[in-house]
């Protein structure tokens, strides 16, 4: 049975909430800005998409990870009218890095940092009561593998109602890794483009509140999940492997009763990176075969920057905005598609209208862990 989606939040480069985010990305408009918090001169890339909340440029402060993980969670919450109080609701969330940037800033600077608040359970007891709390730190399909625990614990009647979450925010660590790894320095990042050069991150939270479809009666339902399927291919530490990705669609689709040509729209994970991009294209073009130039595609990190652990959640909702309202975001800076997506019925320029009913989430992390989940269009 599906569960409903009775609630949803976002934070993020481009808006302050699920809504101006999605009409923010629907716009085309962008976060990618100078780099803000760090040290620009000791990194070769000069950008990022960061949210704007310090207190003055390149003053950077402790627990904003945390902050915007409240922020999309009471928002969620407030959309499925569920209140301050969550005692009673487990909370799921997916990172990559947790808050290992307030870290940094307490061991480089000094900053007051206990490593307690390295971890998200304490804020949310503190903050919303809540006693079931789980954090799952699996790279950058972090929040769709909450999504899937979660989905779990309501199909085993652990839970009528549950919270899923994702937040990640830019540390100098991880920026400072990519900027060495790239050949040349991205400045934005371009998935699927002949000329990407690779990924740059972005701040960002997404929550949804999911509940059993048996105890959705009476809800505002905003959308419907069919599946999530994870696997673990364990095929590299960083490169994608093509059949590890084609195993997690097709797992997603039979799980949800589907087959590829119902798939009306992909959100593609989309990083703009070397290996990353054309894995995802050769292993969608493998699992629709010839109905791979059916379904609309977007790739919002052209946007929003990588937002890590939270993408995919972020992706869903989007997903979930674009079922409801016909309308899907473009994927900026797309010129001319790798030859592996030359065939893919990309959404460039502007916004596309369609009338659409089952939308597919991909989200790929470090190590091999997959993750795919479909939603489907509530029925007013």
């Amino acid at each position: 049975m599906p569960h409903a989606v009775v609630g949803v939040g976002a934070v993020n480069s481009v808006g302050g909430s699920a809504d101006e985010v999605f009409d923010a990305l629907c716009a085309g408009r962008t976060g990618r800005a100078e780099l803000r918090g760090f040290d620009r001169g000791r990194f070769r890339a000069q950008h990022a998409y960061e949210i704007d909340d310090r207190p003055e440029p390149g003053a950077d402060v402790t627990g904003r990870a945390t902050r915007w993980l409240i922020r999309a969670i009471e928002e969620a919450a407030r959309d499925a009218g569920l209140g301050d109080d969550l005692s009673e609701v487990p909370i799921l969330v997916g990172t990559g890095l947790r808050e290992l940037r307030s870290a940094e800033l307490g061991w480089r600077d000094g900053a007051a940092f206990d490593v307690s608040e390295l971890h998200f359970g304490t804020a949310l007891r503190e903050r919303f009561g809540a006693v079931r709390t789980y954090t799952f730190s699996n790279a950058c399909s972090a929040s769709l593998y909450a999504l899937a625990m979660g989905s779990d614990l309501l199909a085993a009647e652990g839970a009528d109602t549950v919270i899923v979450a994702g937040v990640d925010t830019l540390t100098e660590s991880m920026y400072g890794l990519l900027d060495r790894v790239h050949m040349q320095p991205p400045d934005q990042v371009r998935p699927f483009d002949k000329d990407r050069k690779g990924v740059l991150m972005g701040d960002g939270a997404a929550a949804i509140v999911l509940r059993r479809g048996d105890q959705a009666a009476g809800s505002a339902v905003r959308g419907l999940l069919r599946s999530v399927y994870v696997n673990c291919d364990g095929y590299h530490v960083t490169a994608p492997d093509v059949a590890g990705v084609a195993e997690a669609l097709v797992g997603a689709h039979r799980l949800a009763g589907v087959k590829s040509e119902d798939i009306d729209l992909v959100m593609l994970h989309g990083t703009g990176t070397l290996l990353n991009d054309e894995a995802e294209a050769q292993a969608i073009g493998q699992v629709f075969g010839a109905h791979a130039g059916n379904p609309l595609m977007t790739a919002v990190k052209s946007m929003t920057g990588h937002t890590s652990g939270g993408s995919g959640l972020l992706g869903l909702i989007v997903a979930l905005s674009s079922l409801e309202s016909g309308r899907v975001p473009p994927t900026v800076g797309l010129r001319e598609p790798v030859e592996e997506a030359a065939g893919f019925r990309f959404v460039r320029g502007e916004h596309a209208e369609a009338d659409l009913r089952l939308a597919q989430v991909n989200a790929f992390g470090f190590g091999g862990v997959n993750a795919v989940a479909v939603v489907e269009r509530a029925e007013k």
